[in-house]
């Protein structure tokens, strides 16, 4: 039997076919979920709980931790507030 695998790393393929813009978007957005959810389960806040507390509903809090969505920054605001979270614009 063969395989119809393709072979190497998800970093080789990221650096083959993304610009290094499109990987520091995406590295951004994978920290900005990461640290999302991170605060939210050690809170031991449901997504429930959090549109209870923010006022973004659910269903857009399980898409944004997903990633499935590009949330506008007053929505971000919103749901980092109960977190004890903010954005912050900080020198590279």
């Amino acid at each position: 039997m063969t395989s119809n695998a393709i072979a190497g790393t998800w970093d080789e393929w990221e650096k083959e076919h993304c610009t290094p813009e499109e990987i520091a978007e995406s590295d951004l957005r994978v920290a900005l979920i990461g640290e999302l959810i991170r605060a939210r389960q050690e809170r031991g806040i449901t997504q429930k709980q959090l549109e209870e507390m923010s006022g973004v509903t659910q269903p857009v809090i399980a898409r944004l931790e997903r990633g499935t969505t590009s949330p506008n920054v007053s929505t971000l605001m919103k749901v980092l507030a109960p977190l004890g979270k903010k954005l912050a614009i900080v020198p590279m």
